[in-house]
């Protein structure tokens, strides 16, 4: 009979054995797979953000290109109108000295008009009229007077 308890002792303890085996491998196949299910939220996690980073890079290169255009269309114009101005030939003398007295006279005037939107302005409107108008006249004193500096002779290739 020792053989026979002996012998449903050794069934039971590996049954028992291989019921905590089998609880364990269940364990730590829960533990696994909770684990493979956070690094899938954070690769997709990691996706995600990366993929907003491209939109807004994406964007960025959008308005920066627009902004390029925008400039290279201004100096095109500006050109233009340089060389407008520049074929202009000479005239009758007071023809010379009105084309002459009209960009000071201009450029005070927007001096003038800038400074009485500053003045008079309202506080929430100040600063977007002042800014075009400072732009305006910051422009028509550069680009009116900027061609009017001392010109280099132009020495003849020998």
């Amino acid at each position: 009979m020792s053989d026979m308890i002996g012998l449903a002792a050794s069934a039971a303890g590996g049954g028992i054995f291989g019921l905590a085996g089998t609880a364990l491998g269940r364990v730590a196949v829960f533990f696994e797979r909770r684990q493979q299910h956070a690094h899938e939220q954070a690769r997709w996690r990691h996706e995600t953000e990366l993929a907003v980073h491209r939109d807004r890079a994406a964007a960025q290169a959008r308005a920066d290109q627009l902004v390029q255009a925008q400039a290279e269309g201004a100096w095109r114009g500006l050109s233009a109108s340089i060389e407008a101005d520049a074929a202009i030939g000479p005239s009758y003398r007071w023809v010379n000295a009105v084309r002459g007295l009209t960009r000071p006279c201009l450029t005070f005037t927007l001096w003038a008009i800038t400074f009485a939107i500053f003045v008079g302005a309202s506080d929430e409107s100040r600063m977007a009229i002042t800014e075009t108008a400072t732009f305006a006249a910051t422009a028509a004193t550069l680009w009116w007077f900027g061609d009017r500096g001392p010109q280099a002779k132009q020495v003849p290739p020998a």
